[in-house]
């Protein structure tokens, strides 16, 4: 999108359906696969694909991190500016209609950092309101928050900030409301007080004002270590949390559950932990999921609740790079799926998930998605057969690529089917989304170049 067409778009008019401090990007109408000439095989019958945005990019570590109600889809991704650099890091919202195949892009924040950790958090208020907060990669001690008009994704207030504290180097914003603690938003974040642990902040008043909480994960041994947290709730009373002792490059994970409901943090059968407001000394006192080792370490990638509220987990484990440096290992990852049976936690391995991203974060992987509407249905980013392992070799360019697939079980992770979805194709598809709705089932990737966390070639692809 260039400056042209947003000066265009001001000069018509359009520029009063927003409010200031909100900056219309481009207003845009999107076709199906617009500058995407790879073939797709559509496993979803009569389903539509488009690119929401030519730029942008989102990490996995914040959510929702898209939002449909009713015919609308609402999402935020940072651009890497590699087209229009003047867009390089900005934080933006695509606000787009399923049912015309419009949208609008709004810009939140002017060049933020050009990192796609600074993606916003995205939660829909009773009142019908967006809220978004988003923060800097550890660079500031505050996120930034902003409230959109009623059911209207291109119409945001003026940027507010809240300061935890001095010393604190905020990321990953992560926002859930519970209906019966009197609608408080909690911000579930890192890095209180310049900690790198999981933190969080909360709101009484709908996200128009915030109070610091405080750290609720701690390593009292390790300090300098970073437990990595996913987020999931029922909306009502309790907020999961899946996690890591610590970064896999830096410590052969273990993966962890616990959940919050009324003040108190607590292990997976129920029993009582710590307070929130005083949170764990360390990792290992939740309930364990998965061991790791040497040669087998977790990360979390998505956490979703079954039809009987449980948790469903889905995480990638390294295999086989005992003793290798950082650059020299990652060239085997698997995809795992874990489910919480009202006793006990079964977990299993469901897929190949194909090499690292890229050496140095050789624990990076194209991720996996859990369908929050059917927990029994994931959505995969591979460059690996899932069944096999076998390498993906496009036949349109003959390099391998990492495409997606989806998969169902049909015994509870023990066995998997799998589909489909890109194949053939002269770009990798990665860390797909599939948003919570009642109404239209969403797929969203990431499709093109993804080189480091600040440097990628990305456009933000939907099918539904």
């Amino acid at each position: 999108m260039s400056r042209e067409t947003e000066v265009d778009q001001r000069a018509s008019g359009k520029s009063s359906a927003w409010l200031p401090g909100a900056r219309l990007v481009a207003s845009l109408t999107v076709l199906v696969l617009p500058a995407c000439e790879d073939p797709v095989v559509t496993p979803w019958p009569g389903s539509r694909l488009a690119v929401l945005s030519d730029d942008g990019g989102w990490s996995w570590l914040e959510g929702p991190r898209a939002i449909v109600s009713g015919n609308h889809l609402l999402v935020g991704t940072v651009p890497n500016g590699l087209r229009d650099p003047e867009r390089g890091g900005d934080v933006e919202a695509v606000d787009y209609d399923l049912s015309t195949q419009h949208g609008r892009i709004i810009e939140l924040h002017r060049q933020l950092r050009r990192d796609d950790h600074a993606s916003p958090g995205l939660l829909m208020r009773p009142d019908g309101r967006y809220l978004v907060v988003y923060a800097s990669h550890d660079q500031e001690d505050r996120f930034y928050y902003r409230v959109s008009l009623p059911g209207d994704g291109t119409s945001w207030s003026d940027e507010r900030s809240f300061t935890p504290s001095s010393t604190t180097r905020i990321t990953y914003s992560n926002l859930y409301q519970l209906a019966m603690e009197n609608g408080r938003i909690y911000d579930f974040y890192r890095g209180l007080d310049g900690t790198s642990k999981p933190s969080y902040a909360f709101s009484d008043d709908l996200g128009e004002t915030w109070t610091s909480g405080n750290v609720f994960i701690g390593i009292s041994e390790r300090p300098n270590q970073r437990p990595y947290v996913r987020y999931a709730s029922n909306d009502v009373d309790t907020v999961h949390m899946v996690y890591t002792e610590g970064h896999p490059r830096d410590y052969d994970n273990s993966l962890y559950h616990i959940c919050y409901r009324s003040g108190t943090l607590h292990a997976s059968d129920g029993t009582a932990l710590a307070p929130l407001s005083v949170g764990l000394d360390r990792p290992e006192l939740g309930t364990r999921i998965f061991q790791g080792d040497p040669d087998h370490v977790a990360w979390a990638a998505d956490v979703a609740l079954d039809a009987e509220a449980g948790p469903v987990v889905a995480f990638s484990v390294q295999v086989g790079s005992a003793g290798l440096p950082p650059g020299q290992g990652g060239e085997d990852h698997r995809y795992w799926y874990a489910r919480w049976d009202g006793s006990g936690w079964t977990a299993h391995e469901m897929a190949f998930a194909g090499t690292r991203l890229y050496a140095g974060e050789d624990d990076y992987t194209g991720l996996v998605a859990i369908d929050p509407g059917d927990t029994s249905v994931v959505v995969i980013s591979t460059n690996a057969d899932p069944e096999t392992g076998e390498p993906l070799v496009s036949d349109a360019d003959g390099q391998r690529h990492f495409e997606i697939y989806e998969g169902r079980t049909e015994d509870a992770g023990a066995s998997w089917s799998w589909k489909q979805v890109t194949r053939n194709s002269t770009v990798d598809n990665l860390r797909p989304i599939v948003p919570q709705s009642d109404t239209i089932r969403t797929v969203l990737w990431l499709r093109g170049v993804y080189r480091h966390f600040t440097d990628y070639d990305l456009q933000v692809v939907a099918r539904w």
